[in-house]
């Protein structure tokens, strides 16, 4: 691309970015109820004079000289949050700055990643003679996986070929992601008194199986996300101390790499267990861009490390190669007194652009 000079000093897009994530901090926007911050988004690109479309409540802009023949990178965060846990100490829907720090809820899961690639596509709005259309989607209902927020919108969006997905990464870049299986089961048994003998006690049959599963080791091990892990998050057998229970049912959390397929992996476990299993969907899964990428490699050109990440994301349900990287740490999403560092979300600015300036 052409030497850019930006309308906007790299100050000012640190400043514009606090002041609309603070305005996004004290605007509930629970998943599926985002209307109110949709709202604000739509505000803040007419501030500056950019157009926009919605659909549903998800908010998207293509740049100045947006070219049809070109393929498009996108950039792509949500504006939905969590409900807040019960051991905030502080409201979290009061945007609090002190000691570097800015706290309220969503404000480091995904708002500074959303703030950050808003100032960044304002950076780039009017460059010409890009390689890539400059596309922004700012969605809704990431939380909850979703079926109205990035999966809906995507057929409108024009020839995307990556997408670049806003979540705290420290910037670095999360080059495969795991994908998430989660699996019901039920073992059936005989049910009878518990004084009797019952060698066809459902639980203990239960209990045999998921010892089995939880032990078993995937053929494949992925060179970014090591092992597919099995997790049992749940189980329920009984009501009564003196009746055996006719089955036993269960939960597994399987976090899929990117040698399987959900599908394939669900298959596998099946084949491992006597349990009747029911997977509650197959559209979560891995994902990976190759390391030899453009974007990979200016990432690493301009500091940033690599690495597997073992959370999801709208990344799951993104049909075209996508990278994850954003401003702030994934261990402080979903806790109380969520926060971001104010420099972190200039430093997400600055490396952004850094990169796209040698993709654009």
């Amino acid at each position: 691309m052409k030497e850019l000079k930006s309308v906007y000093s790299l100050e000012e897009l640190k400043s514009n970015a606090v002041e609309l994530l603070k305005k996004l901090i004290e605007i509930p926007s629970f998943s599926k109820d985002e209307y109110n911050t949709s709202v604000e988004i739509e505000s803040f690109f007419t501030k500056h004079q950019i157009p926009t479309k919605r659909f549903k409540n998800n908010i998207w802009a293509v740049n100045k000289h947006f070219d049809e023949a070109k393929p498009s990178l996108l950039l792509n965060t949500h504006h939905d949050t969590v409900k807040p846990n019960k051991a905030y100490t502080l409201d979290p829907f009061v945007a609090i700055e002190k000691e570097g720090k800015l706290f309220g809820l969503g404000s480091n899961d995904a708002g500074a990643s959303l703030v950050s690639l808003a100032q960044t596509f304002l950076h780039f709005y009017e460059a010409e003679d890009l390689q890539y259309n400059l596309v922004i989607a700012l969605t809704a209902e990431e939380e909850i996986s979703g079926l109205n927020g990035i999966e809906a919108l995507f057929p409108q969006l024009p020839n995307v070929v990556l997408a670049v997905v806003g979540e705290p990464t420290q910037m670095n870049l999360a080059i495969a992601e795991k994908g998430l299986l989660v699996i019901d089961g039920e073992m059936k048994g005989t049910p009878s008194h518990a004084a009797h003998p019952n060698d066809d006690n459902s639980i203990v049959k239960c209990m045999e199986d998921l010892h089995h599963i939880l032990s078993f080791k995937f053929p494949k091990v992925s060179d970014y996300l090591g092992e597919v892990k099995v997790t049992l998050s749940g189980i329920h057998a009984g009501v009564q101390h003196n009746v055996v229970p006719e089955s036993c049912t269960f939960t597994l959390d399987v976090r899929v790499t990117d040698e399987y397929s959900n599908k394939e992996a669900f298959e596998i476990i099946q084949s491992q267990m006597k349990s009747n299993l029911t997977a509650r969907s197959f559209r979560l899964n891995s994902s990976k861009i190759e390391m030899d990428h453009p974007f990979v490699q200016a990432g690493i050109a301009v500091g940033r490390t690599t690495y597997g990440s073992p959370t999801s994301s709208d990344q799951a349900i993104i049909p075209c190669t996508s990278v994850k990287i954003g401003p702030g740490d994934s261990r402080r999403s979903h806790t109380a007194d969520e926060f971001i560092f104010i420099d972190e979300i200039g430093e997400g600015i600055e490396i952004y652009i850094k990169i796209l300036e040698k993709v654009l």
